[in-house]
């Protein structure tokens, strides 16, 4: 049985408690949170778990194997220190940290003690985004051409940090995760249009080897909700559309094909180009609920001693990437060189 402490019960905290409660073998032990309402929440939710205002109590409770953190980003660092320094496994919420120098501590600290440290980028355990991994190592995609995603909507506005480092680390992370490439450098736009220090629209693109390239646009100032994402392979594409009720993944067997000579050559496209219009099929997806996934996996992990599929070398290069972005976005779009 793995004991769990939460530190957060505010937005994201009551899904951990619910997941990590009707794990078999898992117990959640404790949820601490500054705010009285949140606790007497959890409280009138949840009558065999322990609340409390101090998270030191839950990191200092012997009985307590792992701390599930969700609080602001600000609070990351010294809370999963914490927590490693006492022995404890840990998973925190994305981003990892508010610093590069930061996560790599954790991690460093995290593999001296032997322990499980995964970062919450919870959409690599969707059905989704793990049937697009199924394809692009399956080669049907053939060679990826280009990534190109859009998460926007009408708010939240958040307070301490700008919609780049709020919405960015889900498409970064799912790029992370289906790319076995690492960028070369990135470049970043924006506009602050209420906040003159955050952000609340950006535009990023990350250069990588034989020009693959990928775009995210993240905006809390769109009329819409919109969650879409393009792969594009030499082979076939993929749409991902996480607001579809049913079939958020469709394939279609569409491309390009360019001869010199009447040979085939991807590269040269001065000749001819010949446009290839197939199939579209819609893959069965797993209904699971990917924070439920996450759970299991994370348990499985403390149990096993197995590394995350996104722990905290995972979670770092992702931070790694928005601090780049952050220079780019505030020198108006320069190249930023990346070295992960």
């Amino acid at each position: 049985m793995i004991r769990v402490g939460v530190i957060g019960f505010g937005y994201w905290g009551p899904n951990l408690v619910r997941n990590f409660n009707a794990i078999e073998n898992a117990e959640v032990l404790w949820v601490a949170d500054l705010k009285e309402e949140r606790r007497v929440l959890a409280q009138r939710l949840y009558p065999h778990i322990q609340v409390t205002d101090n998270p030191d109590e839950v990191i200092r409770d012997p009985r307590v194997d792992a701390v599930l953190i969700a609080t602001p980003i600000f609070a990351h660092y010294e809370l999963a220190k914490k927590a490693l320094q006492e022995g404890k496994h840990v998973l925190v919420e994305k981003p990892l940290t508010a610093r590069s120098e930061e996560a790599e501590e954790l991690v460093e600290l995290a593999d001296q003690k032997n322990l499980v440290l995964l970062v919450d980028h919870t959409f690599i355990y969707t059905g989704a985004v793990q049937k697009i991994k199924e394809l692009v190592e399956s080669g049907d995609l053939g060679r990826i051409l280009y990534f190109d995603s859009i998460r926007v909507n009408l708010g939240l506005f958040q307070p301490d940090v700008n919609v780049l480092w709020d919405l960015a680390p889900h498409d970064l992370s799912i790029l992370e995760y289906l790319l076995d490439l690492k960028p070369e450098g990135v470049v970043a736009t924006g506009a602050s249009h209420y906040n003159p220090d955050l952000e609340n629209i950006a535009y990023l693109t990350l250069y990588y080897p034989n020009e693959v390239i990928a775009h995210v646009n993240v905006s809390w100032l769109a009329p819409v909700k919109i969650r879409l994402l393009v792969l594009g392979g030499t082979k076939k594409m993929v749409v991902y559309d996480d607001t579809e009720p049913s079939e958020k993944v469709k394939v279609y067997d569409k491309g390009v094909e360019v001869y010199q000579n009447g040979e085939p050559n991807e590269h040269l496209y001065r000749f001819l180009v010949e446009y290839r219009t197939g199939d579209m099929w819609a893959p069965k997806l797993s209904s699971k609920e990917a924070l439920r996934e996450e759970a299991e996996h994370f348990v499985a992990c403390v149990e096993k001693g197995l590394r995350p599929k996104t722990d905290g070398a995972f979670g770092l290069r992702i931070v790694k990437i928005l601090e780049a972005a952050t220079r780019s976005l505030k020198n108006r779009g320069q190249f930023v060189p990346l070295d992960l």
